[in-house]
């Protein structure tokens, strides 16, 4: 059965989701323009990544600029996330361009920049000589030939080949025994942040996360501007993941380099592990990397793609991400509508309720938590049919999401930058409107915007959720059933 992405209401030309679980899809040269774009978010997508890891500042620019005519033009909230490189720390080069490392044999990394062959290489990261150990992996052109260290020395590091192969040029080098005395942002990464915060970024992915700083140190850069994004793509974040996910506002389940540095049997479990603590912390999750990568060449997926996304929305995850898929394959629009179609028929299975309620989401011991869960039980006892979250920063809306209730949460905010950044969180539908200023403007509103966007008609119960007094962040003490007459956009705004 095809999928029905997006409807329009009747009075409204803004696009209304039929799903809760969100889409991120990348934009690069096979869909950066403005019509691509637009086909884009009416297959399916919510928001749009930019990799600054490809393409000048121009491009992105271009890039970003095509995003909000096209938002502008549909009449909904659109997120843009500018991903950061991050350091990258790759070998040398080679006489001849390649080597061919045999298994078992020697090999060895030292900082003489004299072009390689099939017994050394330089290795141009004079931080790595001083912590690598006996026994530590050094993993080549993510993990295709496995280096285990012999012995480490001032200048070189002596190595066998557990699995060998062909090395090249500047191929990419990951170190996943050590946390590696680098900051996760490079000079380029400030530049790049500096852009992005002068672009009006809503997000912001910060790669090469391994420690608490780095987030803090990125969040001091941000100076309050835009949302931070902590990818989880190294085993030392896993291990202090509490405390990156209490410095960021969301996370990034980055599988790609996980996958390298770990067993692959290890990702699976560690996926769900983040998207739990995540959760928990009522911050959205993103699954990310290689979640449809045969359709950057072919028309549909395996089946194995389509259950690794399944078991994305399964697990609960916020937002599910194409990479390459729609930045430069030969399908993207095809790529969004087949995510969409795997998640709302997931979201449509009687069972869907019942699995993303295995992660416990207990409330924090606040009015608005108490409120937050009781809106949930509420949608479950009644016939609901939305939650109204009047919302400023964009926090009440986020405890809601956390309980994942079963009706819609219309977002309803003052500020444009919260409503663009809802485009991430499960369930939401942001708008942005003017603010309220009294509990009958917050009803009358709430039930002519319910109605405008398509969430319920004549006789539907709803559930407004706000704070008084209003324009006061963290306020949330306010929780109201009503119901719709069917004819609120008849009277006065």
């Amino acid at each position: 059965m095809a999928s029905t992405p997006f409807r329009r209401s009747p009075h409204h030309r803004g696009i209304k989701r039929e799903r809760k679980v969100k889409i991120l899809a990348t934009l690069g040269p096979a869909s950066r323009d403005q019509d691509t774009i637009a086909k884009l978010l009416k297959a399916g997508a919510d928001a749009f990544r930019v990799n600054m890891s490809h393409g000048d500042h121009e491009v992105h620019r271009e890039t970003i600029a095509n995003i909000r005519a096209v938002e502008k033009d549909l009449g909904r909230p659109v997120a843009v996330l500018c991903d950061l490189q991050g350091p990258k720390l790759r070998v040398g080069t080679f006489a001849e361009g390649r080597a061919f490392l045999r298994h078992g044999a020697h090999f060895t990394l030292d900082r003489d920049p004299t072009p390689g062959d099939e017994n050394r290489v330089c290795l141009p990261h004079p931080e790595l000589f001083g912590i690598l150990q006996k026994g530590q992996r050094l993993l080549i052109d993510d993990g295709k030939l496995r280096l285990a260290v012999i012995k480490a020395e001032p200048d070189r590091i002596l190595c066998t080949a557990e699995v060998g192969g062909t090395i090249s040029d500047r191929k990419g080098v990951n170190v996943p025994d050590v946390i590696v005395p680098v900051p996760a942002l490079t000079d380029k990464d400030r530049r790049d942040l500096a852009f992005a915060i002068e672009e009006g970024a809503d997000w912001i992915g910060l790669s090469f996360v391994q420690r608490p700083e780095d987030v803090a140190e990125a969040r001091r850069l941000m100076g309050g501007y835009g949302a931070l994004m902590a990818k989880i793509e190294k085993p030392a974040a896993v291990e202090s993941l509490n405390e990156i996910i209490e410095l960021s506002d969301g996370i990034m389940v980055a599988r790609g380099d996980l996958g390298v540095e770990l067993l692959p049997e290890d990702v699976p479990p560690i996926q769900k592990h983040i998207i739990e603590k995540t959760r928990a912390h009522g911050k959205p999750v993103v699954v990310a990397t290689q979640m449809l990568e045969s359709m950057i060449t072919s028309p549909s997926p395996t089946r194995a793609e389509v259950s690794d996304v399944a078991n994305a929305v399964y697990d609960g995850a916020d937002a599910v991400m194409l990479s390459a898929e729609t930045a430069a394959g030969q399908w993207p629009v095809e790529a969004v509508t087949i995510m969409d179609r795997i998640a709302t028929k997931v979201e449509g299975d009687p069972s869907y309720r019942q699995r993303i309620h295995l992660a416990e989401t207990p409330p924090d011991a606040t009015t608005a938590d108490a409120l937050s869960a009781s809106c949930a039980t509420i949608a479950d006892t009644l016939p609901i049919e939305g939650i109204i979250v009047f919302t400023g920063s964009g926090i009440t809306a986020r405890r809601v999401a956390r309980e994942r209730p079963s009706a819609p949460m219309l977002v309803l905010t003052p500020s444009q930058k919260t409503a663009r950044r809802m485009a991430l969180l499960w369930g939401a539908h942001a708008v942005s409107t003017k603010d309220i200023g009294s509990f009958e403007e917050m009803i009358a509103k709430g039930k002519r915007m319910a109605l405008r966007h398509g969430f319920g008609a004549a006789g539907s119960r709803l559930i407004a959720l706000a704070g008084v007094p209003f324009g006061v962040p963290g306020s949330t003490n306010l929780l109201h059933v009503v119901t719709l007459t069917g004819n609120e956009l008849a009277t006065p705004k």
